[in-house]
């Protein structure tokens, strides 16, 4: 038998807890993690954090072994360790690493601090179960090692040790890995599962992953338990948080040795999927709800942070399906009662999906088809719940039948999950209305409607949706109330956007938004207000835009962690809004929280603007793997004209960046054989120069001649844009504008030009486009340039876009500018006057710009020429520019 133990001083040490363990039969190399520790390790701490069964030992004890040189320190910590029997182990830890300098007492960590600061190389230590430290002593002297003697901390824990991290934090100087970074992704579990000599089809891996959630040792189990199974798919399907394997599992190392009042809250807060601190309040009858959630996510690791305001929590899905089970066994009484008390909150918080599941599980009917009619307007546009954690039973026939609004509701409760079964429940609604008169079938008509307009939002059917939302419409305009008349606004003008209707959605949009917010409910502010944004940001509207979206955004539902994706649209209008006005980094910030959208067509908007965004950093490679993710999207799906306009532009203006004009004009032959047939092979305009063209694709062929170095061609092809008609798009009138203003100047006609330019800019100015001109870049400055000095009424815009769109022959950064020909310098005041003299200010106006009396102008102005060599204010600022001083 092995010797497992040495003596140090008067404590007997188990070599095994100094020893890094060894490396699981099977494991899976985590190579990011791994690169997070070796990164963590180069400061103070690193924390590895989570629950029995997340890997945190086989993580570290992997990389442990990995070090080129040589493994660190390495103690695992046992409960009932005191202050002596730590230290001892620490000092042996790093026995060979700090040498035998003096015994490893009480005052331990005193001595260990002077003998590792005398080291030229701080020393790493890796501790193991930090969780079960509990002796205030021992955790300030591990503060004191990490002040005073630059140790290298990496802990693996069960939760956030007791140590001062803020500090660390704060200083940057901290390394976290929590359970979200154990969890094991799809590829990974594949990996594991072969490795355990498991084949399954990737079906079943997907499938045995989202029943984990990527928990290591729920896979381990799951893998044990299928190996030779002569069913998998079976094992697969019924592998649950009430499995033996995980049952077990689960009420040793989970659930043993919780305080009583945190077991309360997850036996009686399993029945929702999500837990906010004022529902636990409601569920347990106790005030400290999210004080208890808070502990539960510390001690359990399975009760995880879902986000929000106000903050809610979820458990893991394997331990809500255990607890639910021994719920169901141990007081099926006690969940009826928990599901009527959760469906009243859920009412009380607008959240009538939620509280229709809760309200038909416990059975409650009345309660049930009470959500229905009393909150089906804030059900539309409607988000299914989710899978059913705890599917409700199917009502008897016996209440169906003298209440039809209940097979209404279990229909829309089975929709999300069980989409066959939710439309035999609406038939049977359909036909069970005809035995209902009077008052109660036309609200049960209204009922239906709405429940079929759901039906239609989710089967993806644009007409179809379209003819329910009107249908709607005309049940609720004449005596419907304003919530009702919102709701059917918001689905009518949702289907119109979805098929290209800008104006017409638009035109239902603002009707539906001022209907919502005299009513009140968020759920159609949202719906109409966000989707109004987009629009108004589209046009150019960019004011608007940017105030309703903020709006939307603002409203408790775009909190939640779970957003509807109306909160995706008020991102998105806000991506166009800081794009069009030139800040890129802004818009970006604005796409990556929309996220990646369900539904097609919103996805596909957010990947054209991100194709538009990268075209703008002039990372054309990534606007066209944007333009590809898209066009994937809406592969095989009716796609909205505008929508496809914008994809065809974007491509051809992507191509024309490149220099590839004739590519571009492949890309945009299509829609001009389709609104103008009979084109030439560059799809040149007939000789009287009329167009049929839509605007965009007008614009963006005009500029593919321009670039090929066809003016006049150019010129023929742009559509009229001064006099904008409702609807138009100011971007595109914009984009023409200057257009029209660099094929004047390239033909001579110097007149036409600038009353182009200085038209553009008065379109622009007022809503604080930028983008449109700095596309241009160098061609467009030398224009705007000559227009400063023939006189601007918008001279401080044309100024600072002299600026954005940059010249090669302009100002380097950091380089001194020439001397002017008299050798003296201006002052500093004489470039501010000199900056001046590019506008069309008089002298009097420039004092009165800059607080100063006329006369000192005039001085300083005759300071400018005698030193610039020049005799006028136009030949002054041209040798500025020269000179680099402008």
């Amino acid at each position: 038998m092995r010797e497992d133990r040495e003596v140090t001083g008067d404590l007997p040490l188990l070599a095994s807890k100094l020893a890094v363990p060894p490396a699981p039969a099977v494991s899976v190399r985590r190579t990011r993690l791994l690169g997070l520790l070796d990164s963590g390790a180069a400061g103070p701490v690193t924390i590895v954090t989570g629950p029995a069964g997340w890997g945190k030992t086989t993580l570290l004890a992997a990389w442990a072994r990995e070090r080129p040189d040589g493994p660190p320190g390495w103690l695992s910590v046992d409960a009932g360790d005191g202050a002596d029997r730590f230290w001892a182990y620490v000092r042996a830890a790093l026995d060979t690493t700090v040498g035998p300098d003096g015994p490893a007492g009480s005052d331990g960590p005193l001595r260990l601090a002077d003998a590792l600061a005398r080291r030229p190389e701080p020393v790493t230590l890796v501790v193991d179960d930090f969780h079960l430290l509990d002796d205030a002593d021992v955790l300030a002297g591990v503060d004191l090692l990490l002040r005073h003697a630059g140790l290298r901390l990496v802990v693996g824990t069960r939760r956030e040790p007791a140590l001062p991290l803020h500090r660390f934090r704060l200083a940057d100087e901290l390394t976290e890995i929590r359970a979200a970074d154990l969890t094991f992704g799809p590829d990974e579990a594949a990996e594991l599962l072969a490795g355990h000599g498991v084949a399954l089809p990737a079906g079943l891996v997907d499938d045995l992953h989202d029943r984990t959630e990527g928990w290591p040792a729920g896979l381990r189990l799951a893998a044990d338990a299928l190996k030779g199974h002569p069913e998998p798919a079976g094992l697969v399907d019924g592998f649950t948080g009430d499995h033996p394997v995980i049952a077990g599992y689960l009420a040793e190392e989970v659930l043993a040795g919780l305080p009583a009042d945190l077991r309360d809250v997850l036996r009686r807060g399993c029945v929702a999927d999500r837990l906010t601190g004022e529902l636990v309040e409601t569920l347990t009858g106790r005030p400290d709800g999210e004080r208890l959630l808070g502990e539960l996510e510390r001690h359990t690791g399975l009760v995880r942070a879902a986000g929000g305001r106000p903050p809610a929590w979820r458990c893991h899905r394997m331990l809500g399906e255990l607890l639910r089970a021994e719920l169901h066994r141990h007081d099926p009484g006690a969940a009826a009662d928990l599901h009527r008390r959760a469906a009243a909150w859920h009412a009380g918080q607008a959240r009538p999906a939620e509280a229709l599941r809760h309200a038909l599980a416990a059975r409650d009917w009345a309660g049930a088809t009470g959500v229905l009619a009393g909150h089906w307007p804030e059900l539309l546009p409607y988000v299914p719940a989710g899978p059913a954690t705890d599917p409700a039973p199917p009502p008897p026939d016996d209440a169906v039948r003298s209440g039809p609004e209940l097979a209404l509701a279990y229909a829309l409760d089975r929709l999300g999950d069980d989409p066959a079964t939710a439309g035999s429940w609406l038939r049977l609604g359909d036909e069970l209305a005809r035995r209902l008169t009077g008052g109660r079938r036309d609200r049960f008509v209204v009922l239906a409607a709405a429940v079929h307009l759901v039906f239609a939002q989710l089967g993806g059917d644009d007409g179809a949706v379209r003819s329910a939302a009107s249908r709607l419409l005309a049940l609720v305009e004449p005596n419907g109330d304003g919530r009702e008349r919102a709701a059917a606004q918001a689905a009518l003008g949702a289907a119109r956007l979805t098929a290209g209707d800008l104006d017409g959605a638009q035109a239902v949009l603002v009707d539906g938004l001022a209907d919502a917010e005299a009513a009140g409910p968020d759920r159609a502010v949202l719906s109409c207000g966000s989707r109004l944004a987009l629009i108004r940001a589209l046009r150019g509207e960019l004011d608007a835009a940017q105030r309703i979206a903020r709006q939307v955004l603002a409203l408790p539902r775009c909190q939640d962690p779970v957003r509807p994706p109306d909160c995706a649209y008020a991102h998105l209008a806000l991506a166009v809004v800081a794009a069009e006005r030139g800040r890129p980094d802004e818009a970006e910030a604005e796409i990556t929280a929309a996220g990646r959208a369900e539904e097609p067509q919103l996805a596909a908007l957010v990947d054209v603007v991100t194709a538009e965004l990268r075209h703008d950093r002039g990372d054309l490679t990534g606007g066209y793997q944007a333009l590809r993710a898209g066009r994937a999207v809406l592969s095989g799906r009716p796609t909205a004209r505008f929508v496809a306009l914008w994809f065809a532009v974007a491509e051809a203006e992507l191509r024309t960046a490149h220099g590839d004009v004739d590519t571009a004009r492949t890309v945009l032959r299509p829609l001009v054989d389709r609104f103008r047939p009979g084109r030439g092979p560059n799809g040149s305009a007939p000789a009287d120069g009329a167009t049929a063209l839509p605007a965009p694709v007008a614009v963006a062929l005009s500029r593919t001649h321009l670039r090929g170095g066809d003016p006049r061609t150019a010129a023929r092809l742009l559509p009229s844009w001064e006099d904008g008609r409702p609807g138009d798009r100011l971007a595109v009138r914009l984009d023409a504008g200057l257009l029209d203003a660099l094929t004047a100047s390239r033909l001579g006609d110097r007149r036409r030009a600038t009353r182009a330019l200085e038209r553009v800019l008065a379109l622009a100015e007022p809503e604080g486009f930028r983008r449109v001109f700095v596309r241009y870049g160098p061609p467009l400055r030398d224009l705007l340039a000559a227009h400063l000095d023939s006189g601007t009424a918008y001279w401080p815009l044309v100024n600072e876009l002299i600026d954005a769109t940059g010249t090669a022959a302009g100002p380097v950064p950091g380089a001194p500018p020439p001397a002017p020909p008299s050798g003296e310098e201006l002052t500093e005041r004489e470039l501010t006057v000199l900056r001046y003299l590019q506008s069309i200010l008089s002298n009097v106006e420039i004092a009165a710009e800059m607080s100063l009396s006329v006369n000192t102008v005039k001085t300083h102005v005759r300071n400018i020429y005698r030193k610039l060599d020049a005799t006028r204010r136009r030949e002054a600022v041209r040798r500025a520019r020269e000179l680099r001083l402008l």
